[in-house]
């Protein structure tokens, strides 16, 4: 049985053109989604009514001519600070993760953009850590190659704890602000890092308050072993993919065990799986939802989706799409989704059609198709058998996927007593139930004073 006291955390990842790598050509969809700011509000609006925790976004740091990471639709769009920034105001309770890299971003930077995001929206910010792939990338920021992968994880790990070290530079009480005095703030409450690395040199202290929630959540997506170090090692909330429970609850049991092993507090960091749902009033009209965004699938796009989801070493433009995948060479970018592409095509025999066909709406990700009630046991399954704390769903289209989750399955969820039917806090750790980062600079000085 399901804790009472445990509910389903649920993070919406939408990108205006939709997850489907032809979401765009669908006929309920703005064909200008990714860059269309008042359909990203409707979105937003709609996530927020659904009682979802957050607004999730990816980054692609190049165009991706021919489905970099999905369909046309894709290769421009805003960057995630920039839009969520817009969109805080106009929500409540909403929480934004945006998506960084710690490849081309210098802590510095990144660490400001997300203190002040946390700011205007008193509280709601996430930052999605990626290392990001491709040699494209690289050529965009002073590179021929990019960095292998064991460099890339290694940069990220040192990354991550210079950005939290940034955070806490100034205590949360730094800011005095007394007119009468003249006193603005208090000096003894402002630090510098002085961080001297492998990788970074940062002074320190940032120049931004600290933010509400201390720092934002920290979230992380890789499942390669080094992905998973820095999970074990940094995340508070694990974007993940998986095909079937089995494989869920080998990733959910690692991770919590990693953690553990780490000093951290397991229930502290939260899996949620990938979910990509197609929901209908009856199981076969889901099933004909599924079926109309694949007949919109444009063979060269298919083809170059996996191409983008193998790390560029999947070249297919000249194999029968009817016809058997072949082999690919090893990556150094995305090795887990080109692994779990592979697996996909092994289980099912799949042709290169089929296999496009298959990864089109989730990239790997779990893709469900039935009536709320089906849709609604399987989330339920997952999370009731160690595979999952809550979902990222992915709605394939947009926005009547998320409409039809937001009015058929979330309603489920409540029936069950599995999801919310108001928001917890205000801020989007409160939300998660995740705690709030002490200063480790207050903490420091609470010791010496109970000390004396």
């Amino acid at each position: 049985m399901t804790s009472k006291s445990r509910q389903i955390k649920l993070g919406a990842f939408l990108p205006g053109g939709g997850q489907h790598v032809a979401a765009w050509r669908h006929p309920d969809s703005p064909a200008d989604g990714a860059t269309n700011f008042e359909f990203h509000k409707k979105l937003a609006l709609t996530a927020e009514r659904g009682l979802f925790d957050a607004y999730f976004l990816a980054d692609n740091l190049t165009v991706g001519l021919g489905a970099r990471e999905g369909g046309n639709a894709k290769i421009a769009g805003f960057e995630p600070v920039t839009l969520f920034a817009a969109l805080a105001p106009l929500t409540t309770h909403l929480g934004f993760i945006a998506t960084a890299s710690t490849t081309y971003e210098e802590p510095y930077t990144l660490a400001r953009k997300f203190a002040s995001l946390d700011l205007l929206s008193n509280g709601r910010a996430g930052w999605n850590v990626v290392t990001s792939a491709g040699d494209d990338t690289a050529r965009n920021f002073n590179r021929d190659v990019q960095p292998n992968h064991a460099e890339r994880y290694a940069r990220a790990h040192e990354h991550v704890e210079i950005v939290k070290a940034l955070w806490d530079t100034w205590e949360d009480d730094a800011f005095i602000r007394d007119k009468k005095t003249g006193r603005f703030y208090d000096k003894d409450k402002l630090h510098d890092i002085n961080h001297k690395g492998e990788h970074f040199s940062v002074k320190g202290p940032l120049n931004v308050p600290r933010p509400v929630q201390g720092h934002p959540v920290v979230v992380q997506a890789g499942q390669s072993e080094d992905g998973r170090g820095l999970a074990a090692a940094s995340a508070e909330v694990i974007f993940t993919a998986h095909q079937n429970l089995a494989s869920a609850q080998e990733f959910y049991r690692d991770i919590k065990a990693r953690v553990a092993a780490a000093g951290r507090d397991p229930a502290q960091v939260l899996v949620m799986p990938g979910v990509a749902p197609f929901v209908g009033p009856t199981e076969a009209e889901a099933r004909a939802k599924y079926q109309q965004l694949n007949d919109l699938i444009l063979p060269e796009d298919g083809v170059a989706l996996l191409n983008a989801l193998a790390g560029q070493t999947l070249d297919l433009r000249d194999y029968p799409v009817d016809g058997p995948l072949p082999p690919s060479r090893e990556t150094e970018g995305m090795k887990s989704r080109q692994a779990l592409i592979r697996q996909i095509a092994d289980e099912h025999n799949f042709t290169i059609r089929q296999l496009y066909q298959w990864v089109a709406t989730a990239r790997g990700h779990y893709t469900v198709i039935g009536s709320a009630t089906q849709i609604a046991d399987q989330l339920e399954e997952w999370f009731s058998n160690e595979a999952a704390d809550g979902f990222n769903i992915l709605p394939p289209w947009l926005p009547g996927a998320l409409d039809d989750f937001v009015d058929l399955v979330i309603p489920e969820l409540q029936r069950r007593g599995l999801f919310r039917t108001a928001y917890e806090g205000r801020t989007l750790r409160e939300n998660l139930g995740l705690r709030r980062p002490e200063n480790p600079w207050t903490a420091a000085r609470s010791t010496v004073l109970a000390a004396e």
